[in-house]
């Protein structure tokens, strides 16, 4: 594995680690005012968003393709469902680095697969 390789393997997994963080500090914001009991259900709700994320990074640290699909699907929902009349710092802070990453592991998904179709196949010599 060169360089290149190690460097598009581990790129986008430690960056969508690094997003998941991200996005679990917005759910930090229910904590305003006196502390109330309600408040924990709250956060545990804000933070599904980082949940479903962290679950596709677990599969995506297998699955180049799937987090790639996962994590692209997810900077277009997050622009469709946000609305395009918002500023685009929203776009900027949510999708763009989701974008990165999906493209992330798509590169690692096609160095990965050139590198498999790139090994010649080895018979075995005893038969």
């Amino acid at each position: 594995m060169t360089i290149s390789e190690k460097i598009f393997y581990w790129l986008p997994r430690l960056l969508s680690i690094g997003f998941v963080l991200f996005l679990s500090i917005f759910a930090l914001d229910v904590f305003t005012g006196p502390f109330e009991p309600m408040m924990v259900v709250g956060f545990l709700v804000h933070l599904i968003p980082s949940f479903v994320l962290l679950a596709a990074v677990l599969v995506a640290w297998k699955y180049d393709m799937v987090g790639a699909i996962i994590f692209l699907g997810f900077a277009m929902f997050y622009v469709w469902s946000a609305g395009f009349d918002r500023p685009w710092s929203w776009y900027a802070a949510i999708s763009l680095p989701s974008a990165i990453v999906g493209i992330l592991f798509l590169v690692s998904w096609f160095q990965k697969r050139s590198r498999a179709r790139a090994t010649p196949v080895q018979l075995d010599p005893n038969q």
